[in-house]
């Protein structure tokens, strides 16, 4: 009696807190702030549906298919009001979810609600992320790579109109849910004890660096049984780690392998069925499903990730009847693979999957080498009832040169019709700026999103997003995916991607990870653009970076450049530059090694000299560096690199 006496409390807990995800009982029969700031932390409740209640997005794309998603501000409001600038006119009950843009000013925002004259929210733009005003507080509001985040909900009864003071506002997105049926109590301004004080406890949870299964123990995911086992896996192996004859969930797991699974080879594959589908509900080598980036360890999400050794998923995944996990360790041939030793802990309970309210978890893997031209990337394309709630995705050009093609916009559509559109491939993970200083420049993990790379000499990046509060949902079918370059998806490229996401029905197919797919991609042409170059400067000389990197001297001066990321080999050096009036000479040295005799850049006219052949170089790890020499030249006191370019030389 007492096992059957916790089971119908745990029923009863979800059908008052996360039944549509709507925080609603007898004794509270409004929709509050609150309860929707409580899925924030609620990551137990991502397995249930959302009825009825689809995601929007209002945002500044250009409605012709270019690449004006903000520049000029034309597609960026609605309409004029009194030289206002009105952004969005929703009709409720809804609730706005999330706010993102790249360039936000000190002009005032205003939100009208239910028709009311007088706004109940008056801040400026800039201060909806900056952490000074109450409620709009670190980290679920924030900056970094690139991109202004607002996580805070501001629901509405019948309407909310947000409206801008500035005379131009560039990128920007509104996402909203729609809550048909639902009281809704709007935005008031007034926060009580308990509201501040679930705001701190989702404050803590998003500040945490180091996530652990006791952050997500809630609901449904509570009452945790572990399981730990270590494991030796050979090529051509597989692993059983978790095997159940029995419903209920897994709550999350990890698996400790040091860096086994690091390296250009992905040939470790995850796998997971539930209740003896067809099709694997998981099945995606390992290193793509956490989040590693191109051979290494990157995200480190609240969700998913890899924390040191440990990879970990804290995505709960409830199942009727059966579940099995294992590791499978592909053989491939030619090369020497070692035995990997792991452990991995499983946590789970016997909370079973309500059927008629709760989804299955999937994770989709896909890779497209050289992706068709004029087509979306597709991260998902499913039938069903479900939402969606996790995007990873590594974007490698197979075009050398700037990452032109993480211009393209996101794209959804919901059950026939487009439901959200973006404005670019950083946006999209809440980012901003690709190829600028302390922007979108390097990896950084954040909660619920973040870049898991960037370098221009391997033309590449990637980045992750998931979805709590703000979770696509579908009642019969979803196209979630994006464009590759900024019109008309003309850039060549290599995608790989992962889409988590819950449904009621199991997958038909799966990508088969095959050897070339479970390959790290190497380019064998690598460009170094001059806002990104790692450079030290020597004696005599001042640098400055505008059009190009120019170098000043009045007498005789050097500085070294790094030439990182790249592999070890042999490599060709090419240079373009400028000669011009005030040209210098220059000399190009690889540490004690001297590549050139001086070179004069002094010319009645400019131009520019492309991909001047230097002489080659061998690069390791103690040699990855060249140095540029310059010397005054009558009058010419400058010499102006445009980029560098190394073409890997054939052994």
């Amino acid at each position: 009696m007492k096992k059957l006496a916790h089971r119908f409390v745990f029923l009863f807990s979800f059908l008052s807190i996360g039944l549509n995800g709507i925080a609603v009982t007898p004794n509270n029969p409004k929709y509050k702030w609150a309860d929707e700031l409580e899925l924030l932390k609620r990551v137990d409740l991502l397995p249930a549906y959302r009825t009825g209640q689809l995601v929007e997005q209002l945002s500044s794309y250009d409605r012709t298919g270019g690449n004006d998603d903000g520049f000029s501000g034309k597609y960026s409001f609605l309409r004029k009001e009194d030289e206002q600038l009105v952004l969005a006119d929703l009709k409720g009950p809804g609730v706005i979810q999330r706010i993102w843009t790249p360039t936000p000013t000190n002009d005032t925002l205003s939100f009208f609600f239910d028709g009311e004259k007088t706004p109940r929210i008056v801040i400026p733009f800039l201060d909806l992320f900056s952490g000074k005003v109450f409620p709009f507080v670190k980290p679920v509001c924030g900056n970094e790579v690139g991109g202004y985040y607002c996580y805070i909900p501001i629901p509405y009864s019948q309407s909310c109109k947000v409206v801008f003071s500035g005379k131009k506002i560039m990128f920007h997105q509104i996402q909203y849910r729609n809550l048909p049926g639902v009281d809704v109590e709007s935005y008031s301004g007034h926060f009580n004890q308990d509201d501040k004080k679930l705001l701190t406890e989702v404050c803590g949870l998003w500040s945490g660096i180091s996530p652990v299964i006791a952050d997500f123990k809630c609901g449904r995911s509570s009452e945790i049984l572990t399981s730990k086992k270590s494991y030796t896996i050979n090529p051509g192996e597989e692993i059983t780690f978790f095997d159940s004859q029995l419903p209920g969930r897994i709550v999350g797991f990890e698996v400790d392998g040091g860096n086994s699974f690091e390296g250009l080879y992905k040939d470790v594959i995850l796998s997971a069925k539930w209740d003896g589908e067809a099709v694997e509900a998981i099945y995606a080598p390992l290193a793509d499903f956490f989040g590693y980036a191109y051979g290494k360890g990157a995200m480190r999400s609240m969700l998913i990730g890899k924390n040191g050794d440990k990879n970990y998923c804290y995505l709960p995944m409830p199942y009727d009847r059966s579940a099995i996990m294992k590791l499978i360790y592909k053989k491939r041939d030619g090369v020497k693979q070692n035995q990997l030793a792991v452990t991995i802990t499983v946590y789970c309970n016997q909370n079973q999957r309500i059927a008629q309210s709760e989804g299955k978890f999937y994770a989709t893997w896909r890779r497209q080498i050289n992706a068709p031209n004029g087509e979306f990337y597709t991260f998902l394309k499913t039938e069903g009832k479900g939402h969606y709630i996790g995007t990873v995705h590594l974007a490698q050009g197979l075009r050398p040169g700037m990452t032109l093609f993480f211009e393209g916009d996101d794209s959804t559509a919901v059950d026939g019709s487009m439901k959200l559109h973006g404005t670019g491939s950083e946006d999209y993970y809440n980012g901003g700026w690709y190829a600028l200083l302390d922007r979108w420049d390097r990896g950084v993990s954040l909660p619920l999103h973040g870049s898991l790379d960037y370098s221009l000499p391997m033309n590449r990046t990637g980045a992750y997003r998931f979805y709590l509060t703000d979770k696509l949902s579908f009642e019969k079918e979803i196209f979630h995916g994006i464009e590759h370059g900024p019109e008309r998806n003309e850039f060549p490229v290599d995608y790989t991607s992962v889409a988590y996401f819950y449904s009621d029905r199991p997958l038909k197919v799966r990508m088969d990870p095959t050897p070339e797919l479970r390959t790290v991609y190497l380019p064998k042409e690598h460009i170094y653009f001059p806002q990104l170059m790692d450079v030290t400067l020597g004696g005599n000389v001042q640098v400055n970076q505008n059009r190009g990197l120019r170098i000043y001297t009045e007498n005789e001066g050097m500085i070294r450049i790094m030439l990182n990321d790249i592999p070890e080999g042999k490599y060709q050096v090419l240079l373009s530059y400028f000669d011009k009036p005030e040209g210098a000479d220059f000399r190009i040295w690889q540490r004690q090694k001297q590549l050139t005799d001086w070179k004069s850049t002094k010319s009645s006219i400019e131009n520019l000299k492309e991909r001047v052949a230097i002489g080659e170089i061998e690069l390791t790890k103690q040699t990855n560096s060249i140095s540029v020499h310059v010397r005054k030249s009558d009058k010419g006191n400058q010499f102006e690199l445009d980029r560098i370019i190394l073409i890997r030389v054939e052994e």
